[in-house]
């Protein structure tokens, strides 16, 4: 029997999930409705899923009656794709109508939110699944094997580098995230990926954060400071625009174009906005240090405006020190060049591909150095969409790494950022039991 799914959000990010409900997993999951605050949205995507895959239109529901939609087409799972301060709202309402719930990262965005969806877990009993992909990228992967093989014995510490270029990093500062009461801040809405990936590369609990970060590059003050004099509120209609390399034109991809600048009429919401406009309260520039109850110590930066994209990890232990620098492919969620687009650039993207650089070393004490090979995967997030589709849609299978994630993980990633956000404001550490108690948790909650 199928099982069956709605889906609330109808973001350029809910697509990865709805493809997956109609094409790759349709056999085993049934799409019952879709969920908005903009019925636009939703009628761009019944229209893209009739020429795609002809099918439906599926019932649309405004955010407003999302118990009218649980009681009517009762659900088994409810799917959460929404800006990243309402994750709890939809979380918690779907486990009190008796779903469980598939939730994009972050899980939420403070530690009052995380309580929350913790006490209506504990007293529904229903499961969360949050999504990180990028665990099952086989390069991360096969980190995790080495490093569960003792090969560098006992992790001292780790230091991580993420880059994002000024294509994809610029686009945080054009969107909903530019504002840190929706997205928590590039350190809980960006990096929950990158703290998840240590918490479970290294099978550890964050104990302590210290942070510092600040707005560094965009915004109108430092551009201001680097002599720039012509500002523009948003890209459509601006001839300033036409100049700027920072501007988004969102007719370079019909889903902008639909999702987004067909749709704002409804909700106001501006998609194209400059990125060196007033009003930003996120973090650029990001610098954090983490102590793990193993003892291993975490340093780890976020800078959102390099010259290209990707990370460097390294991991020093007892008996060597294991290497991983990857360059990534950049992107704009929901353009013509985002993987996941069915009006993704083909072309453009093998041009890309034979550009890439990844590369694992390995080298034990007194030993040579050793470029580890892996079995590449496909598709985005360095092939971690699909294998994760499938631990989500089809159920997870016997998996010796432990690849699939829930609350807990959801829960030891955003405290992370959360306490790092906490410390940048005080000029502290943090500790992360202060903000919430992840062992008496782990007792509560464990079925």
């Amino acid at each position: 029997m199928k099982k069956k799914y709605v889906l609330v959000g109808s973001g350029s990010r809910s697509r990865m999930f709805l493809n997956a409900l109609l094409k790759t997993h349709e056999a085993s999951a049934e799409l019952c409705a879709l969920c908005d605050l903009n019925l636009s949205r939703t009628g761009y995507h019944n229209a893209e899923i009739k020429k795609k895959y002809d099918k439906g239109p599926y019932p649309v529901y405004p955010a407003h009656e999302f118990d009218r939609m649980i009681a009517e087409k009762k659900p088994d799972t409810v799917i959460v794709t929404t800006i990243d301060r309402t994750h709890h709202k939809y979380i918690v309402r779907a486990m009190e109508l008796g779903c469980d719930v598939i939730s994009e990262k972050p899980m939420t965005v403070d530690e009052e939110k995380c309580l929350h969806i913790f006490k209506t877990m504990e007293k529904t009993r229903k499961k969360l699944t949050v999504t990180f992909n990028y665990r099952y990228s086989p390069r991360n992967t096969k980190v995790k094997e080495i490093l569960a093989s003792g090969a560098i014995g006992d992790v001292v510490s780790v230091h991580f580098e993420w880059m994002l270029d000024t294509k994809h990093g610029a686009d945080y500062f054009r969107r909903w995230h530019r504002d840190k009461k929706n997205s928590g801040g590039l350190l809980v809405h960006k990096a929950t990926h990158h703290f998840d990936l240590v918490n479970w590369w290294l099978g550890a609990v964050p104990v302590e954060v210290f942070a510092m970060g600040r707005l560094a590059f965009y915004g109108r003050e430092n551009a201001e400071n680097r002599g720039i004099h012509d500002f523009y509120t948003r890209c459509s209609g601006s001839k300033l625009a036409e100049k700027d390399n920072f501007a988004l034109n969102m007719k370079d991809g019909a889903e902008l174009e639909g999702l987004y600048l067909k749709a704002e009429h409804e909700d106001g919401y501006i998609r194209d906005q400059s990125v060196f406009g007033d009003g930003i309260s996120i973090e650029d520039t990001m610098s954090v240090m983490v102590r793990y109850n193993t003892k291993a110590v975490l340093t780890y930066s976020l800078n959102a405006f390099c010259p290209w994209e990707g990370y460097r990890i390294s991991f020093n232990g007892t008996k060597g020190r294991l290497e991983m620098n990857i360059v990534e492919r950049s992107y704009v969620s929901g353009s013509a060049f985002d993987q996941n687009n069915p009006d993704f650039n083909m072309q453009a993207e093998k041009e890309e591909q034979e550009k890439k650089t990844e590369i694992i070393t390995l080298q034990k004490l007194w030993n040579k150095p050793q470029n580890i090979t892996w079995e590449e995967g496909t598709g985005g997030h360095g092939g971690g969409d699909v294998v994760m589709l499938d631990d989500v849609f089809s159920g997870a299978k016997n998996d010796p790494f432990n690849r699939a994630a829930g609350i807990m993980d959801g829960a030891k990633s955003i405290l992370i950022g959360i306490a790092g956000n906490r410390s940048i404001a005080a000029g502290k550490s943090i500790m992360v039991k202060d903000l919430f108690d992840l062992e008496d948790w782990q007792k509560r909650i464990a079925l």
